[in-house]
């Protein structure tokens, strides 16, 4: 099976005059798939609206979806996801075309949301971030889509990027402003950092394990920014 490159997404995606027809997939698909993502959400006390948070692994092909639960301010992992197609290998995105999925903390607002995507629905990470900029890393249209085939993005099959993406949408549409994408390697456990010693990416990794313990630890994902090329969190 071929694979297409996720850099030429934006060619990929339909014309101006083809707006109509994704705006019309996105009602049928909020329309079948909200109901039973209502229900499904209710059982863990949990609803459809509230702000989320999505964390992905690439050693483990797994992208998790955490919605806040309105009680305790915490967000609660609602459910994970295999990653159907990711390319690369482990490490950050470096340069345009080179077939990696990125690894750092991104964030998705409205306008990043792509229902007329020839991959069926689609968002925008915002690669490159600010991080990545301050870095010199290059690279565009990274997005997290339906499909079984990708290169430098996450496809997800259309099935699971129907849920995902509902459940995104309403978040912004109930006044979540962006929501937050981390990616990293791997679980950043001890253990796994300390496989990883010789890698010529522990320093960078380091880096990416304060925000990930934040998160382990709190269960609200920190506020990354940018100093002295590097990432500090609030």
């Amino acid at each position: 099976m071929k694979l297409i490159p996720c850099l030429f997404l934006l060619a990929l995606l339909p014309s101006c005059g083809d707006k109509a027809k994704g705006q019309a997939r996105e009602r049928d698909v909020k329309q079948r798939i909200a109901p039973d993502m209502k229900t499904a959400l209710a059982e863990k006390k949990l609803k459809l609206g509230s702000p989320v948070f999505i964390r992905a692994f690439k050693e483990e092909r797994i992208l998790e979806l955490f919605v806040k639960n309105e009680k305790t301010e915490k967000f609660e992992l609602f459910r994970s996801y295999p990653i159907a197609a990711a390319s690369g290998s482990l490490g950050p995105k470096l340069a345009e075309g080179d077939g990696q999925v990125p690894e750092g903390f991104y964030f998705v607002p409205p306008s990043a949301m792509h229902p007329n995507s020839r991959y069926h629905l689609a968002f925008n990470i915002g690669f490159p971030n600010k991080f990545d900029k301050a870095n010199g890393r290059t690279g565009s249209f990274i997005m997290v889509h339906g499909s079984y085939v990708s290169i430098g993005c996450l496809a997800m099959t259309d099935a699971k990027i129907e849920e995902i993406y509902t459940t995104a949408d309403a978040a912004h549409n109930s006044g979540q402003p962006f929501f937050r994408v981390h990616i990293f390697p791997f679980r950043m456990t001890e253990a796994r950092m300390a496989a990883a010693a010789e890698s010529e990416w522990l320093p960078f990794w380091q880096n990416l394990k304060t925000g990930y313990d934040l998160f382990e630890k709190n269960k609200i994902p920190p506020n990354a920014t940018v100093k002295e090329k590097q990432y500090t969190f609030e």
